[in-house]
């Protein structure tokens, strides 16, 4: 007979789950590092797979088949599901976010703003303050020479199809951790690199609307950012 409810019956099972219940076994199969979302920071982990068996007065008996794997934090010891992997630790990225605005400045200035003293000191503002300390006026217009003669990639258009490659390969894997705030201030510091010497070239636009879907931002919210980053602070 199953215990019935009340304190009687909540004791009958408790005592019932002492006798009999299933235990896990974990076995270890790799480890790295990784964001913890219990712990709010990047920490050690361990990836487990277990085996699950019928336990008689505590001692497992029958195996009952596979669980798992998950991931356990070194620190916090709680389990997680894989997928908590496919987020960024906090180290990468802020190192993707710099990468990302640093593709984006030199798309844009590829795209017409190379020659103004106003677009470089812009485009040196936004990058050293994703993270790149020591970026200079001179070593983003060099790079920007260098784009512009690796003629293999970056012909055919306002916005051709190597540079495009450049930043779906820096945006994309950014994009989704990234809230419409984050996503679109990288959109607008493009924007404000591009309006340093003037209205939008045609070219610009381009590139910053391949920006904007790199970024998973609707092209009419990429008009509307557009248009907001013309209109003075």
């Amino acid at each position: 007979m199953l215990p019935g409810r009340g304190p009687n019956g909540r004791a009958a099972a408790a005592r019932l789950s002492r006798l009999l219940g299933t235990r896990t076994t974990w076995t270890p199969v790799g480890d790295g590092e990784f964001f913890c979302p219990g712990c709010g920071g990047d920490r050690n982990y361990q990836r487990l797979t277990g085996q699950r068996r019928f336990a008689l007065l505590g001692v497992p008996v029958l195996p009952r088949g596979e669980t798992g794997p998950v991931v356990e934090c070194a620190a916090c010891r709680h389990h997680f599901g894989t997928d908590v992997l496919d987020h960024p630790t906090t180290t990468r990225f802020s190192v993707m976010l710099r990468d990302a605005v640093h593709t984006v400045a030199l798309a844009v200035l590829a795209a017409g703003g190379a020659g103004a003293r106003a677009s470089l000191e812009t485009a040196v503002a936004a990058v050293r303050a994703a993270g790149f300390d020591d970026c200079t006026e001179e070593q983003l217009a060099a790079l920007v020479e260098a784009l512009e003669a690796d003629t293999g990639r970056f012909t055919g258009g306002p916005c051709a199809a190597g540079l495009a490659i450049e930043l779906h390969e820096a945006l994309d894997p950014l994009a989704p951790h990234l809230a419409a705030p984050g996503r679109e201030s990288i959109l607008l510091q493009g924007a404000r690199i591009a309006l340093a010497d003037g209205p939008y070239t045609p070219a610009e636009r381009d590139t910053l609307a391949t920006v904007g879907a790199a970024l998973t931002i609707c092209s009419d919210d990429v008009s509307r950012l557009l248009a907001a980053a013309r209109t003075p602070s």
